[in-house]
């Protein structure tokens, strides 16, 4: 009879195994494969929407999703140039000439046809002066795009935008530029609604609030559905996407996790499908507990410090060159970076371009180079400020090349940490004199990480100015034959080499965590990652 009991009783237990695990609450990830909704980790909160206002890397995962330009990403390979808006965009016999056919059932989220005018409008918008675009220099492929962003013309007739019909654009170039269809890819070069941004305001006004989620609208496969500061962005379908009925995720939602170890806890609590990055620590702990979830990658990035020019004793090149040369960057790369590889250059290697290179760690060379500047052994040298963001690898990387400093110059640097927004706004304002920064590349050129140190270029942010330097790049914009272009490039980087307005650290890598259920994520050198190829797969 007891044993009958005890056997009945076991029977009973096991029979409600499944059921206790069905109450079993399952994770967000879970919950959101479930749904097709993709959780991302997307570094901090973003300064906007406006792909004509804002500049950097955060926001242009979110406007990648909610824009899209005449050229897309592809989700294998990251030189070929599929059509997006356009139907195809063909150059003359020069690549100086290019015609954009678009496709004639491209739309806006609220259904009116995207056309060759709000092309059009969007360059003239992106090039208006009164705007004060940061990233208007990426238009200046365009023939007088940069005289009318400067004001030295006043009628957008001047520039190398013509309206064929709705469905033809015509773009003439400052010359020759073979890999135009990569630039496009850029989100500066997507159309803006016409209709929309002129209802809300002029063309030229900054702070337009056409962007604001009530007003938003865009032409891309997702539409904005919700956006809770320093908690979410959420976009959703858009039913008028020229393709979608491809699209295959429901939605996106983009999280502004600024701490990236609180960044890889959500991650493994199951509240993340991809981080935005992983840092040296977490990096050794899932290549020892979970590596297919580690991914680590090529990227087209290069990690460095902005001195301030106009500032002493920082506008005295041995100065700068001193502060280089006391960087260990092997050092750097092993303990604070895990993948990047030491940069000499602000070019990484990329295609048959090879960056000449800056002199290493050279601690005796450093010493020197101070002392020749008028501080031998770091006697009277100012006591300077690093600037930061307040980020972990940021404040490590600080603290690593404050030391740096103190055993090789024996002179003291202050780091001061600033929250994201506050540090953006000293940079603009040079009110820094060193600054950590980084750089991604916006197309696979190496003009890319070269142009923006050109004079009033609104990524230059350190007061340098040699017109050398920008004469070999103009030089560049009309030499067709590869070889030659690639050896004026060169030429240029070697004066900024030289001139030292900035220290180069490290040549970046992706470090990132991927959950298995996502299925399509490929490794592309510039990360971006077309969202409406992308899936998830419950189960795994």
């Amino acid at each position: 009879m007891f044993c009958r009991v005890i056997v009945r009783d076991l029977l009973l237990i096991l029979a409600l195994f499944p059921l206790l695990g069905s109450c079993q609450k399952e994770s967000q990830v879970d919950q959101a494969t479930r749904e097709g909704i993709l959780l991302l980790g997307n570094s901090g909160e973003p300064k906007g929407l406006d792909p004509h206002i804002v500049s950097g890397v955060l926001e242009s995962n979110i406007l990648r999703a909610l824009f899209e330009g005449l050229i897309t990403a592809d989700p294998l390979h990251d030189n070929a140039t599929p059509g997006g808006a356009a139907l195809e965009v063909t150059p003359d016999a020069t690549a100086t000439v290019w015609t954009a056919k678009l496709r004639p059932d491209g739309k806006w989220s609220d259904g009116m046809p995207v056309t060759a005018r709000d092309f059009a409008f969007s360059y003239e918008r992106m090039l208006t002066p009164e705007l004060g675009a940061k990233y208007a220099d990426m238009l200046y492929f365009l023939k007088g795009a940069e005289d009318f962003n400067k004001g030295k013309t006043k009628d957008f007739s001047s520039v190398g935008v013509q309206v064929i019909d709705d469905d033809t654009l015509r773009l003439t170039l400052r010359g020759p530029t073979p890999f135009f269809r990569q630039v496009l890819k850029h989100f500066t070069w997507t159309a803006v609604p016409r209709h929309v941004v002129l209802k809300h305001g002029k063309i030229g006004q900054r702070g337009n609030p056409w962007t604001r989620p009530e007003n938003i609208v865009g032409n891309g496969p997702y539409q904005l559905k919700s956006w809770r500061r320093n908690d979410h962005i959420d976009v959703t379908r858009n039913p008028f996407y020229w393709n979608a009925a491809h699209v295959t995720l429901n939605g996106i939602r983009f999280l502004p996790i600024g701490n990236p170890y609180t960044e890889s806890r959500m991650f493994r609590d199951g509240q993340l499908h991809m981080t935005y990055t992983a840092t040296p620590e977490v990096i050794d702990l899932m290549q020892k507990k979970h590596p297919e979830q580690l991914r680590q990658e090529p990227y087209v990035g290069t990690s460095f410090f902005r001195y301030n020019t106009t500032r002493q004793p920082l506008s005295d090149p041995r100065v700068r060159k001193a502060l280089s040369y006391a960087i260990d960057r092997k050092a750097i790369c092993g303990n604070v970076f895990r993948g990047f590889t030491p940069a000499l250059s602000i070019t990484p290697p990329m295609g048959d371009y090879r960056p000449p290179q800056d002199r290493g760690f050279d601690p005796e060379k450093a010493r020197q180079a101070l002392a020749d500047a008028g501080y031998p052994g770091g006697r009277g040298f100012p006591r300077l400020k690093l600037l930061i963001a307040s980020k972990e690898t940021a404040a490590t990387l600080a603290q690593a090349t404050q030391a740096m400093w103190r055993n090789t110059l024996g002179i003291e640097i202050e780091i001061q940490n600033k929250e994201w927004n506050a540090y953006l706004v000293a940079m603009q304002q040079l009110d820094y004199d060193i600054a950590n920064a980084g750089w991604i590349g916006d197309y696979l050129d190496p003009l890319t990480f070269l142009e923006m140190w050109t004079p009033d270029n609104g990524n230059n942010l350190t007061g340098w100015n040699n017109p050398a330097f920008a004469k070999l790049l103009q030089d560049s914009f009309q030499e067709t034959d590869a070889t030659k272009r690639f050896a004026l490039l060169a030429q240029a980087e070697s004066l900024l080499i030289e001139d030292a307005p900035v220290l180069f650290i490290a040549w970046q890598s992706r470090n990132y965590l991927l959950h298995p259920s996502v299925e399509g994520w490929n490794p592309l050198l510039l990360a971006n990652n077309p969202y409406e190829m992308i899936r998830l797969i419950p189960g795994r």
